[in-house]
């Protein structure tokens, strides 16, 4: 029996690859082999045109400032409007630090430079001063009950949700979105923004098997349900960095 399969795109893998964001795809190639799913993965590079709709599944890691200058006019001009168009028909996204900032409308850089992007999401960032480091826990909601989501963050950027989108989470310890307002990434449909690297997703793979079914949900109008896999070494990795910095 043919496997279902999954396309995954990874969005500027030579531009947005911080802090090992690449971890991410080897874990939702490796947790749809797992469930039984084939994975395809294809990369999606400056100057490259695409069709987001194809897609099960969207990874955009992060990228300094100079990064982001550098992708912000093709994102802009290629492939903003196919993406946007996609996010509204439920693709599943994950999207990390400074490819989260670029979702929103526009990255105001401490020193006044003013990135502008397609505003997909009714978001924006400016930069402070001090960075905002350290190890974070979060505590969500999205998986139906409430969980926690551990990662490491490093950014200088403060961003605000617009009042139609909700907060992946709360903080519990560190930063996330501003270092005000105790929220940490956002939530949209099926996609999911976020400040924390890590790599995010083989610390918390109920993260990653929410993005994967997601996108079966998408493809195979919930016909095809994941199921539950042995995440044993997984938590004990999640449940370590709660009891350093988590409590």
């Amino acid at each position: 029996m043919e496997r279902p399969r999954i396309h995954i795109g990874w969005l500027y893998p030579e531009y947005m690859n911080l802090y090992g964001d690449r971890g991410n795809i080897i874990v939702l190639t490796q947790r749809s082999r797992w469930h039984g799913l084939a994975p395809v993965v294809t990369q999606v590079r400056l100057g490259e045109t695409a069709d987001f709709a194809q897609f099960d599944l969207l990874m955009m890691g992060g990228g300094q400032d100079r990064e982001q200058s550098l992708i912000a006019d093709d994102f802009m001009k290629v492939k903003g409007s196919s993406l946007g168009d996609a996010i509204e028909d439920g693709l599943a996204v994950l999207a990390v630090c400074g490819g989260y900032q670029m979702l929103g409308k526009y990255f105001k850089t401490h020193t006044g430079e003013m990135i502008r992007f397609t505003g997909i999401l009714d978001l924006w960032t400016e930069g402070g001063k001090e960075r905002m480091i350290g190890n974070c826990v979060v505590e969500s909601d999205l998986f139906g009950g409430t969980r926690t989501i551990v990662g490491f963050e490093n950014h200088s950027g403060r961003t605000y949700l617009g009042k139609g989108l909700r907060p992946l989470g709360r903080v519990v310890k560190g930063y996330g979105n501003n270092g005000a307002d105790r929220t940490e990434g956002v939530v949209y449909k099926n996609t999911v923004g976020t400040y924390l690297h890590g790599s995010i997703l083989p610390k918390n793979p109920h993260l990653a098997d929410w993005l994967i079914q997601r996108a079966l949900d998408r493809r195979y109008g919930g016909e095809v349900k994941i199921g539950k896999l042995n995440d044993d070494l997984e938590m004990r990795a999640h449940e370590a960095i709660i009891a350093r910095f988590g409590r």
